[in-house]
């Protein structure tokens, strides 16, 4: 045996020439590091949500926009693993059962990158606040805790789990309500990215175990046609230095073993090599196993919580989170709750605005503020259950009190609407008599340039300023409709029936 292991040092030391790989796929994936940490159960997840929310800075400074391009590099790699996959198929190349989960299930990751490309505008990600340390440094914080979900989950998504991190997390830190919006879309792109680099992993052993399968097919070719010459094609996959992975091992193992005996020298060279790094052929089979048992596990999950995510109602569960919510719900006049989920929301983007514009005060601190004043009932209303409620200090007169209470910015654009329906009348009627003017003026002057008589003037003007007021009306009206947008009111909600405050 020494002798043959000599012979064997001696050929992988000549000349390139016998080193013939060309007719091998060279590999197309890299192993990239899986989203999988130690699995957590509802209450463990709730406890690492105080801890990671401890651990999170927050930045102030603007940043590049990366989730839609790594979208974009995500998609590119999951339509290649799946075309690369069709082709196994339709070839003698085995398939893993995680590749065929992938592959059977790749409509619907298109559908969630579609849908997760339409609900992430471009710019949208650089509105939320950002981390400044750790791992997912320049990302949204809200990615970042999908990331965790997703990876001591093992892809596994359920609500209760979600719930119990992100109410955990915000004992510490609360989210702004964009974030809380925002949930939905960055753990579809946390699976999406954690489908990528499983579909990495699985199409990397996928080109090992086709390297392998090819070496042993040559392997045997060369055995049943000159067992003499299996030495000389050994020596050529020395030279080749294959890669030692356990999807390489498994298959070459799996090819060659019950074989003819010649092909037990590439065997033993194999156990050789595995175990000068303290390895073995049957740890390394052990090894692939498990790996494949786990890439299908990470891929059945992923789609799974895929699917949970259509079916999840996020506007109730992410009321449920909303710090912003639950004080809302305070409303005085005992209203708010009893309002449809649409009036209910835009009163939730007024006290979000709001924050936006108010220097040092947050969203809780402008819906706080708010209940006070509804509280308090500083306002003159009509109605005294109407300076009771919230909503009279969000949408209606009380809102210019609580700005200024805020010390908020309010935009030129902003001041012009309501100067505007302030006296809409006359923002009305003055622009289309003066239009009205100055289409007439024309038409005027040449008559009286034309030296008619007064009188004339006087008969003309009548039906030329009908004329013309027709067009200056609905030039003003085109412009309205286009400048200012219409007003929601707001709406109690009857599903379950008259419930009185």
């Amino acid at each position: 045996m020494n002798s043959i292991w000599t012979r064997v040092r001696r050929v992988v030391a000549r000349s390139s020439g016998l080193y013939r790989t060309g007719s091998f796929s060279q590999p197309r994936f890299e192993y990239e590091p899986i989203l999988r940490s130690e699995l957590f159960s509802a209450d463990q997840m709730a406890s690492h949500g105080i801890a990671l929310a401890g651990q999170h800075q927050l930045t102030a400074l603007s940043a590049r926009d990366s989730m839609l391009s790594r979208l974009d590099d995500n998609e590119a790699l999951l339509k290649l693993s799946c075309t690369a996959l069709t082709e196994a198929q339709l070839s003698s190349r085995r398939v893993t059962p995680a590749a065929e989960w992938l592959l059977d299930n790749y409509f619907l990751i298109e559908d969630h990158i579609r849908t997760a490309r339409t609900h992430l505008p471009k710019g949208y990600s650089r509105e939320l606040p950002r981390l400044i340390n750790g791992p997912s440094a320049g990302l949204p914080r809200v990615y970042d805790i999908a990331l965790e979900t997703i990876s001591h989950g093992d892809g596994r998504v359920d609500e209760q789990s979600l719930s119990s991190f992100i109410l955990s997390y915000q004992t510490v830190m609360p989210l702004a309500l964009g974030e809380l919006w925002a949930i939905p879309i960055m753990l579809r792109l946390a699976l999406i990215e954690n489908l990528r680099r499983v579909a990495s992993r699985v199409m990397a052993n996928a080109d090992d175990r086709n390297l392998a399968d090819d070496w042993a097919e040559r392997l045997i070719e060369t055995s049943e046609r000159d067992i003499k010459s299996v030495v000389l094609t050994v020596a050529d996959m020395a030279r080749s230095t294959p890669p030692m992975t356990a999807a390489f091992v498994a298959e070459f193992t799996r090819r060659l073993q019950g074989q003819s005996a010649a092909l037990a020298l590439p065997l033993n060279w194999i156990e050789q090599m595995l175990g000068e790094t303290g390895s073995s052929t049957e740890r390394q089979v052990q090894l692939d196993a498990q790996q494949q048992a786990a890439d299908q596990v990470s891929i059945s999950n992923s789609i799974g919580s895929l699917r949970l995510l259509s079916a999840t109602d996020w506007r109730e569960l992410v009321e449920s989170m909303s710090h912003v919510e639950q004080i809302l719900s305070e409303d005085p006049a005992a209203v708010y709750r009893t309002m449809d989920f649409g009036t209910r929301d835009s009163y939730r983007h007024v006290v979000e605005r709001l924050a936006r514009r108010s220097p040092q005060q947050s969203e809780i601190q402008v819906a706080r503020l708010a209940i006070n004043l509804a509280t308090a009932q500083t306002a003159t209303a009509s109605c005294e259950l109407l300076a009771h409620h919230v909503g009279y200090y969000l949408i209606g007169a009380g809102l210019p009190a609580l700005e200024q209470r805020l010390k908020a910015r309010v935009p030129i654009h902003e001041r012009w609407k309501r100067l505007l329906q302030r006296s809409p009348l006359m923002f009305y009627l003055a622009p289309v008599s003066l239009l009205t003017f100055i289409f007439a003026w024309p038409l005027m002057a040449s008559a009286h340039r034309d030296s008619m008589p007064d009188l004339a003037l006087l008969v003309l003007a009548v039906p030329c300023l009908i004329m013309t007021s027709r067009l200056a009306i609905s030039l003003i009206n085109w412009l309205v409709t286009f400048s200012l947008l219409p007003s929601v009111l707001p709406k109690m909600d009857y599903d379950h029936g008259c419930r009185t405050p």
